[in-house]
């Protein structure tokens, strides 16, 4: 433990060293210029400041204000060396935020057991904060393990639909670095970001309850097959829905509405505007550019310009207005992502 003594007077400092040498597992340092003492002791962090009152430039009094005023110091005891007499200073000092006193002249058989007890609380708070910070650290830990766990539950539930459709693992993290793209540039909280950029492979996971004659289907689908696909919406809600995890109750939300449209003319409810979670706005832009610029078996790619002609067209009509602009606004990060998730 380290403590800081400050006195303009040296024999009052060498006596106080002394003393402070008696108190095992301690070391000290002294100080005439209070000045340079409050720069110190913000610099470095004391266990313990010993300050008197009487001092030129700056008293105890206010290296006592100056010093509470720094970060991190409002815990550190401190003691101040005041005349018996002098109660009002006694009072003032108390408001400014010294811990206890010493009376001059200082008392050997006092100095002594205040400076160790004082010592003693300083060493069961640091201690304390210290187990603060072990346990915060633990929670930290265990709630990444909770968030890993639900990653790996959101992949592998991506991976399964993907099994059984004929869009490939790089479409769905292309969409989910899309849509985290979009949620960024519109400011949206970086915590729904992070669930965003996990929950939006999950999109189309209701195609696990589609038939394969629908599902792979090289041409066109009849109107009656249609119905049924539109269905992969609802299937994916209800495979996801009523979660405890705050990732797949996203992922629901997402399944549910990135096929509705801003105009009302989506599915599978028909809503519009600000009606439609963002989660889902944002996704249908991100779903719809990479599936109109991906070479399937039965169609072939879009050229960039048409897609992104496609998305200008379609701005409040399919699309969020606002979605499609940041993400024509953020076309090189467009390209990145792109290029790093290749087919």
């Amino acid at each position: 433990m380290n403590v800081a003594i400050i006195d303009d007077t040296p024999i009052n400092l060498a006596l106080m060293q002394a003393l402070v040498s008696r108190v095992e597992g301690c070391s000290s340092e002294t100080f005439t210029d209070p000045v340079a003492a409050l720069d110190a002791c913000i610099i470095d962090q004391p266990d313990l400041v010993i300050v008197d009152y009487m001092m030129p430039d700056l008293d105890g009094l206010e290296f006592i204000r100056r010093f509470r005023s720094a970060p991190e110091r409002t815990d550190i005891p401190i003691l101040m060396v005041t005349a018996a007499h002098e109660k009002e200073v006694r009072y003032e000092a108390l408001d400014c935020g010294a811990t206890d006193f010493l009376s001059k002249p200082i008392d050997k058989n006092e100095f002594v057991p205040r400076v160790r007890n004082m010592l003693g609380l300083r060493r069961h708070a640091v201690m304390l904060a210290s187990r603060a910070n072990e346990l915060a650290e633990a929670v930290r830990r265990a709630t990444q393990d909770v968030h890993d766990r639900e990653r790996e539950t959101v992949t592998r539930l991506a991976r399964a639909a993907e099994f059984r459709d004929p869009e490939t693992g790089s479409h769905i993290l292309r969409i989910a670095h899309f849509s985290q793209l979009i949620a960024e540039k519109l400011g949206l909280d970086p915590e729904f970001q992070a669930k965003l950029l996990a929950a939006a492979p999950m999109h189309d996971v209701g195609k696990l309850g589609t038939p394969d004659r629908i599902l792979l289907k090289p041409g066109p689908l009849t109107a009656e097959e249609w119905v049924i696909m539109k269905q992969h919406t609802t299937i994916g809600h209800e495979i996801l829905k009523d979660s405890s995890a705050p990732v797949l109750r996203l992922a629901a939300e997402i399944a549910l509405n990135h096929h509705e449209k801003f105009d009302g003319s989506g599915y599978p409810h028909g809503i519009a505007g600000e009606q439609i979670p963002f989660s889902g706005r944002i996704v249908a832009v991100a779903d719809v550019f990479d599936a109109l610029t991906s070479e399937r078996t039965y169609k072939k790619a879009w050229s960039l310009e048409d897609a992104c002609e496609l998305l200008k067209t379609g701005r409040g009509q399919h699309f969020d207005p606002a979605c499609v602009d940041v993400f024509l606004d953020s076309w090189d990060e467009v390209l990145e992502i792109r290029k790093r998730f290749q087919d």
